[in-house]
């Protein structure tokens, strides 16, 4: 039976759960155990796909098709696993499940409650991921302990622990530790009382581990353990660090780990954090800064972005270099704008995905500057379709070229809706989701970015792609479309010979990136800005 770790949190959200969660299953991995990891959502909506990312920041999309939560995105980083659509639940999935069962006649004439019927649902999803036998499971309960919604999750683990015994849970609470400037105070009442609210649902923590701005003073400890009732050893300090990727190792010396181990009856195995360690002093040591202007939508609220933003963070620390991005407005950039004064001082200019046509002339703006000032520019998703508009606009004479998304009216629609999109009635998860083959040519700068690969697997998320009608004029024109799905003749990946790097693809490498080993696309691009600054 797999031992259970469930992460709470406390205080206040946005502390960092998954990051502590994923954090922690990087230490048990690196000791050579084996663990699945599964994220609960309260929301109601069955999947964050339909969401706004103001909402939620980025939806993460799993290797099968899955629209998911951004903490997913840190389970495979820092796990170097790949998840999959069983790793996240929402409420939304477990309400589903519950009357789809009801209207099967499941629970024969009973009245269904959230207790039993909610809750054994949900222990049912965590028992699943027993299937591939791992030694641990880890359960993250997204929200604050208190929350209304978080309630469910809270009773079915408090369950759970009395089912396979207290021997077999661990669960780990995490809060913040406010340090009061003006008076230079710690102040532990805010954990003292999240601890008390978890205690109201039959909870006891295991372990604590207290966020803060700045470091802690060792005699905190003390006192946090003995109002909360855990050994002063089991008081987690974690204070902001330069790097996401320092936590594992922050971890690791304050001893969460073999606190884990110790407690359900596991060997402290000596962990190999050799190449973590490598890879975090090659960031933390990197003086070479490459500015990257990350042009979007969402630029208010950077978790919408946040895998691009790590995967430029990997390929730069692979490159000895640090990345600086600037989140530049695409609506800033519509109009008569001055260009060379919003982004012409960074090295290179990226185009991330998105919906709606909020901003898209800025885009498209963006890429023809990138294209005609030879500033290296990669386009992903959304971005390759804008970089297919702007060359049809500006080198293939077809000044009133745009996607049918955007301009159903359009007399040359070079981006067109997908033959199986048409007719499609609910937004949520009908998209093409999930990973598929992408065939790249041979002699192409893309062939060359990954290695000479002819075929590679990459994961999407869109309704429109490139009007298979003009690939003729547009590569006529210099444009090599360079990969395309060999199932069902979609182009991938488009680029510009001649250029310092000119790239646009339809898919979402970002999702497979890993900070000791980053997504090729990403590197080259970093690579050719180096190489470009001279």
């Amino acid at each position: 039976m797999a031992r259970l770790i469930i992460v709470t949190g406390g205080v206040v959200s946005g502390l960092g759960k998954g990051i502590t969660a994923a954090s922690l299953g990087r230490l048990l991995k690196a000791r050579g155990y084996t663990l699945s990891i599964l994220k609960f959502d309260p929301y109601i909506n069955v999947d964050p796909g339909t969401m706004s990312p103001y909402q939620h920041g980025e939806v993460f999309v799993t290797e099968d098709g899955a629209e998911t939560d951004l903490d997913l995105g840190h389970y495979e980083r820092f796990i170097d696993i790949n998840v999959k659509r069983s790793n996240n639940i929402t409420t939304g999935m477990i309400y589903s499940q519950v009357l789809a069962n009801e209207r099967r006649g499941d629970y024969l004439g009973g009245t269904v409650q959230v207790i039993p019927h909610i809750t054994n649902e949900i222990k049912r999803r965590i028992k699943a991921l027993e299937v591939d036998r791992p030694d641990f499971i880890i359960v993250e309960i997204g929200g604050t302990v208190g929350d209304i919604e978080s309630q469910p999750y809270l009773e079915a683990v408090r369950q759970l622990r009395r089912e396979v015994g207290r021997e077999n849970t661990f669960f780990v609470h995490v809060t913040l530790v406010p340090y009061l400037r003006m008076s230079g105070e710690f102040k532990t009442k805010p954990t003292q009382h999240s601890v008390k609210e978890l205690r109201s649902e039959g909870i006891q923590p295991d372990a604590i581990v207290c966020r803060s701005e700045v470091p802690l003073p060792e005699e905190l400890k003390n006192k946090i353990a003995l109002f909360c009732d855990i050994d002063p050893e089991a008081v987690i300090f974690n204070p902001d660090l330069e790097s996401l990727y320092e936590v594992p190792l922050q971890l690791e010396k304050e001893g969460l780990a073999r606190i884990v181990l110790n407690r359900l009856g596991m060997e402290d195995r000596k962990p190999d954090l050799a190449e973590w360690k490598a890879m975090v002093d090659k960031a933390n040591g990197a003086e070479d800064k490459v500015r990257i202007a990350l042009v979007g939508k969402y630029v208010a609220l950077p978790d919408a972005y946040l895998s691009v933003a790590e995967a430029l963070k990997h390929a730069a620390i692979n490159n000895g270099a640090c990345v600086k991005i600037d989140l530049v407005y695409s609506g800033d950039l519509e109009g008569d704008k001055d260009l060379r004064a919003l982004i012409g001082g960074a090295d290179g200019i990226l185009v991330p995905g998105g919906f709606g046509d909020r901003g898209i002339d800025g885009k498209i703006k963006a890429i023809q500057y990138a294209r005609e000032h030879k500033v290296p520019f990669l386009g992903l998703c959304l971005g390759m379709q804008m970089a297919i508009v702007e060359y049809a606009r500006n080198v293939c004479g077809l000044a009133d070229a745009h996607s049918s998304e955007f301009r159903p009216d359009t007399k040359n629609p070079v981006i067109d809706l997908m033959v199986d999109q048409k007719g499609v009635g609910n937004l949520g998860g009908t998209m093409r989701l999930g990973i598929y083959d992408c065939e790249l040519a041979e002699g192409t700068i893309a062939r060359g970015v990954y290695k000479g690969a002819g075929l590679v697997h990459e994961r999407h998320r869109h309704r429109y792609e490139v009007n298979n009608l003009y690939r003729e004029r547009l590569e006529q024109a210099g444009l090599v479309l360079s990969g395309r799905n060999p199932e069902r003749d979609l182009v991938e990946v488009c680029e510009l010979p001649g250029h310092p790097f000119y790239m646009g693809v339809q898919f979402h490498p970002e999702f497979k990136s890993r900070p000791n080993r980053p997504h090729p696309l990403f590197d080259a691009f970093i690579k050719a800005i180096k190489e470009n600054r001279g």
